[in-house]
Formats: structure tokens, sequence, C-alpha cells
């Protein structure tokens, strides 16, 4: 069992890393940044999967934002609770808007239609997104990689067995529980629009 899980997360760890950072990915960074750190891949690799899934995630919803519009998906979308208010934030602060916008848990996907149902250029969001995903996949890969010493530290020889699978499921299991508490907690407290 153990050999197994460690030949799918050697054979497609980058690319869940890369599918879960196109969506709302945190866990997945770190896990990325968390498995490099015990050489299934390089911490490179997982630097770049990340940025790029990030990227072209919130590429994805601008262009469901600026091309379909009208389409009964993103008109359900635009309903959520806090589309308005973001869609208010990338009018006055476009700029802002997009480089902060994935930092805020559960607001990327509605983020994206807003920026993309608003008046910023393409070459201006496409540039600034790239930037925002740079640095995201920065922060959160070094997260993960921290997380990998520490835990390398606190557990000594243990680590260098196949403990260490379980372990790193268990740093992404705990991000994403911690991370959707949090939002939940903030989506009560956030008026409806």
């Amino acid at each position: 069992m153990i050999d197994t899980l460690h030949h799918l997360v050697e054979r497609f760890g980058l690319l869940a890393v890369f599918i879960g950072c196109m969506a709302e990915g945190e866990s997945f960074a770190i896990l990325g940044g968390f498995f490099s750190h015990q050489r299934f891949f390089e911490p490179w690799n997982a630097f770049a999967v990340a940025a790029t899934g990030a990227f072209l995630g919130d590429t994805l919803f601008f262009i469901l934002g600026r091309r379909f519009s009208n389409h009964k998906w993103v008109r359900l979308l635009r309903r959520r609770p806090g589309f308005s208010h973001a869609f208010r934030l990338v009018q006055a602060h476009p700029n802002l808007f997009v480089l902060g916008n994935r930092y805020v848990y559960g607001m990327r996907l509605a983020g994206g239609i807003a920026a993309g149902l608003s008046r910023i250029p393409v070459p201006l969001f496409l540039a600034l997104n790239g930037l925002s995903a740079l640095v995201w996949a920065g922060i959160f890969v070094s997260l993960g990689y921290v997380f990998g010493l520490g835990a390398e530290h606190i557990l000594g020889d243990t680590l260098k067995a196949h403990h260490r699978l379980f372990l790193g499921l268990g740093i992404g299991v705990a991000v994403a529980l911690a991370t959707w508490l949090l939002a939940r907690h903030i989506a009560r407290k956030q008026p409806t629009d």
C-alpha cells in the first residue's frame, strides 16, 4: 500500500498540484512544497506547476466573465454572496483587486468572474495575474517546504521511511479543513448583497 502511494505521488503529484492550484488550491501548493522537500520532485517544479495552475485558473474565470457574461452558469455565479462587493472593488481598484483576489479564500472564482465583467484591459489583467500567481506560488510552496523541514526536524529519521506520505496527506487535509472552516466563518459574517 505504501509503495503504491509513493508511486502515485511520484507519478501524478505534480499533476495534482497543477489541477488543485487551478481551483482554490492553497493546500495543493503547500503539499507541492512539502513533497518537493521530501524529494518526490524538485522544488522549482512544484513552484512552476503551482504558479501555472493558479495563473490559468484565474485567467479561465476572467475569460468566463468577459466572454460568457450572459451564460446561465455565469449568471448563477453573479448571485453568490459577496459577488457585488467583489465587482465594486474591481471597479474601484482594478490593479489591487487582481493582485490580491487570490489571497481571499472563497472569492477566487467570483473575483475572476467580476474582473472579467469589469473594464480592466486584458493585457493588464494578464500581467497582474501573472505577477500575483508567481508571488502566491512562491509563498505557499515555500510554506510546504518549511513544513517538510519542520516535520523532518521533529520526527527525525522516521520521516525518511514512508511515513512522509501520510504526514503530507495529513498536512493537506489539515490545511484544507482549516481553510474551509475559516471561509465558512467569514461567509457567515458577510452581509448578503
